[in-house]
């Protein structure tokens, strides 16, 4: 049993996390953040849930760059393939649901 106050954790770099879970190869992680991470493609899927804080998910599709503007409780699911980078708005905390070992 685990309790996390999600809006008490921070890292000591950005994008440091805190492992929630291992469920069968599936990945449930906290990450905090203030600086963007890098352009890159899962190789698998993953839902992108925000805490706390504003997140500018920038995404490509069909070579169109796109950005969607995520705020606290607001989901982004990255389909396999799906080219994107996260850039925070300050400091943000993020769950992330991936594969083991993804990027």
């Amino acid at each position: 049993m685990k309790v996390i106050r999600s809006r008490e954790f921070t890292a000591e770099r950005a994008w440091g996390a805190l492992d929630i879970a291992n469920m069968d190869g599936t990945t449930v992680r906290l990450h905090w953040t203030d600086a963007p991470y890098e352009w890159h493609v899962n190789d698998g899927e993953e839902v992108f849930a925000v805490l706390d804080g504003i997140v500018d998910m920038h995404y490509r599709e069909d070579g169109t760059e796109k950005v969607a503007a995520l705020h606290a409780g607001d989901v982004f699911f990255a389909g396999a393939g799906c080219e994107h980078v996260a850039h925070p708005r300050g400091a943000a905390r993020i769950l992330v649901v991936e594969r083991e070992g993804s990027v």
